[in-house]
């Protein structure tokens, strides 16, 4: 796996790399990542993949790093309850 692209973002660190014929996007943020996976066919280059890499698709990405923070943190919080404590 090798990095073909690292797209500038003020909050993301968003790197994109090439790996078995895909495109492997992962956008981080703090100690959470998503994954994200493309054939390589399905774009013209990385160009498309950096366009791809938009407002309304990032203020998802951001909802779903608060999502996934806030179950984090439960769990975390409750780790040593018991099921029958809940």
């Amino acid at each position: 796996m090798r990095i073909v692209k690292e797209i500038s973002h003020p909050r993301f660190k968003i790197t994109v790399f090439s790996w078995n014929n895909k495109y492997i996007i992962k956008i981080e943020d703090a100690h959470l990542e998503q994954i994200y996976k493309i054939d390589e066919g399905q774009v013209s280059g990385l160009h498309e993949i950096e366009q791809m890499m938009n407002t309304p698709f990032l203020l998802k990405v951001l909802e779903r790093f608060a999502a996934m923070g806030a179950d984090f943190n439960d769990t975390w919080r409750n780790r040593y309850t018991t099921k029958t404590e809940q």
